[in-house]
């Protein structure tokens, strides 16, 4: 029974399980039918979208392609009307040239006919030209050559009297504008360029303040004044003028460091000879280097660019030179800008006047002197430190101590006068007065026989002593005019000299 009822309950639970399955699987094919359906249906609406998309895209395309092909048809058709317009044009063309063609033949015709008439007239011309040249011939009694040839002749001499003439008028124009325009050109840059005018002295006053500090200077038996002349080269004139003491030399240089020099020594208040050697070196090496800024100031100053190192210092050491009682500095900057301003005047290049005219008294201030002249030494300076050949050629030439090659040499000639003969501008310094007493006694110390020579009375009164042994009374006589005629004909002085002739007779015994 128990078996019974377990197979039941088995069966029993077997067939509800199968009903659940059959259930569920009627329910899931159900829903899968369902789903099927509705993606059919989904899908079929998303075709008939698509299609109606793109079915619009073609209807776009297509009238976008109509359009287009209905622009292009337009255009053709304004093409083709042009290209039919230009034919017409071109056959219109065409008729007009066969008429053109048609009406210059019947032209070239009818020239043709008028050429030959006006040859047959020519000739006809030329048959009586040469009657009538017969017939003038036979009344005149010359050929027509001759005739012509008198003729020309005439014609020449009176072309070049009016020619001469016309070529004399225009000179002188020119010589009377060029006059004119050059004193305007000058007075215009001695206005415009007006500077001072320094003088030099060949001494220097060392002020003091009190008469003590120059036996401190002068120092045990004259040692320290000793060291300072021998380290300086300068001549130290200790006197009675109170509160001074001189410094003598022709070498502005010198004494300017000698006046340092002692300066610092009197300020110091040491002073000995190993001082004074020691200062005297410092105060050199200071002075060198204001000479080099003094170059490169007045460079600047002028705008002279691109100088040679030692053409600087050059320019700075003309600072301590003079030229005839001028500046020499003061000198070559005011002939630098009279340059400038003339050459801009004429059409030239300023800045190489202005650098021409600062460097033409370069000769005048090297280290060593050369006997040459400073012109023609400062040339050679030029050249060797690389300036320019035509700025070389107006150093050289602006005292005409050689040939002007470029336009800058005269201007530089002029402007150096200009700035030179100033009132006020030179006088004739102590050095220049020393040389030429020194040349009146050399002049006269050269001829045979004379010992001495003495230049007295400012160089007014030459005294030759000659040698009683050689030279006798009546030579005496021929050497004094020997000499006055020798010093009038080769030197430059003021006034006149007079020139005396001694001859000494000496009568000399030993007592023994």
């Amino acid at each position: 029974m128990n078996l019974i009822n377990f197979v039941i309950a088995a069966a029993t639970f077997i067939a509800g399980g199968v009903v659940t399955w059959l259930t569920i699987n009627f329910i899931v094919k159900s829903r899968y039918k369902n789903i099927i359906k509705d993606a059919q249906s989904e899908a079929e609406v998303i075709k008939k979208d698509k299609l109606i998309e793109v079915k619009e895209k073609f209807l776009n395309l297509k009238a976008e392609y109509e359009q287009q092909v209905s622009e292009r048809n337009i255009k053709l058709q304004q093409a083709e009307s042009r290209i039919h317009q230009r034919e017409s044009q071109q056959n219109h063309l065409q008729s007009e040239l066969h008429r053109k063609n048609a009406e210059i033949e019947a032209i070239r015709a009818g020239l043709d006919t008028q050429l030959e008439i006006i040859d047959h007239k020519e000739k006809e011309l030329e048959r009586l030209h040469k009657q009538e040249l017969a017939q003038l011939e036979a009344v005149a009694g010359i050929s027509a050559e001759e005739a012509k040839n008198r003729l020309l002749t005439s014609l020449k001499e009176e072309a070049k009297t009016n020619a001469m003439s016309y070529i004399n008028e225009i000179m002188e124009e020119a010589k009377m504008t060029a006059n004119k325009e050059a004193k305007r050109i000058v007075v215009q840059s001695i206005q415009r360029i007006a500077t001072e005018a320094a003088v030099e002295n060949s001494v220097t006053v060392f002020h003091i303040e009190s008469d003590e500090i120059k036996g401190r200077i002068i120092g045990r038996e004259g040692r320290n004044i000793r060291a300072l002349e021998a380290a300086t080269g300068v001549e130290i004139v200790v006197d009675d003028t109170p509160e001074a003491i001189v410094l003598s030399a022709f070498d502005p240089v010198r004494r300017e460091i000698a006046r340092l020099a002692i300066h610092q020594l009197v300020t110091d208040g040491r002073i000995h000879p190993a001082r004074i050697e020691e200062v005297v070196t410092k105060v050199k090496k200071q002075v060198e280097d204001e000479i080099i800024e003094v170059g490169k100031r007045t460079a600047i100053d002028l705008g002279v660019h691109g100088l040679h190192p030692e053409l600087i210092r050059l320019v700075g050491k003309m600072k301590y030179r003079s030229s005839y009682g001028q500046n020499l500095l003061q000198h070559s900057r005011e002939t630098a800008n009279l340059c400038a301003v003339m050459a801009s005047e004429l059409g030239l290049n300023p800045k190489k006047a202005k650098r021409a005219g600062l460097l033409h008294d370069i000769g005048k201030v090297p280290d060593d002197a050369p006997e040459i002249p400073h012109a023609l030494l400062g040339m050679q300076l030029a050249e060797k430190y690389k300036e320019s050949p035509d700025i070389c050629n107006a150093i050289g030439a602006h005292h005409e101590e050689m040939e002007m090659t470029s336009l800058l040499s005269p201007i530089v000639q002029v402007c150096d006068a200009i700035s030179g003969a100033r009132p006020g501008a030179r006088r004739e310094i102590a050095e220049a007065y020393i040389k030429r007493l020194n040349d009146l006694e050399n002049l006269a110390l050269a001829y045979p026989g004379v010992v001495k020579t003495y230049a007295i009375q400012a160089g007014r009164e030459l005294r030759v002593i000659v040698g009683a042994d050689k030279i006798d009374d009546k030579d005496t006589e021929k050497l004094s005019f020997d000499i006055a005629k020798q010093i009038q004909d080769e030197m430059t002085y003021p006034g006149q000299v007079k020139i005396t002739v001694i001859r000494e007779t000496r009568a000399v015994s030993y007592a023994k």
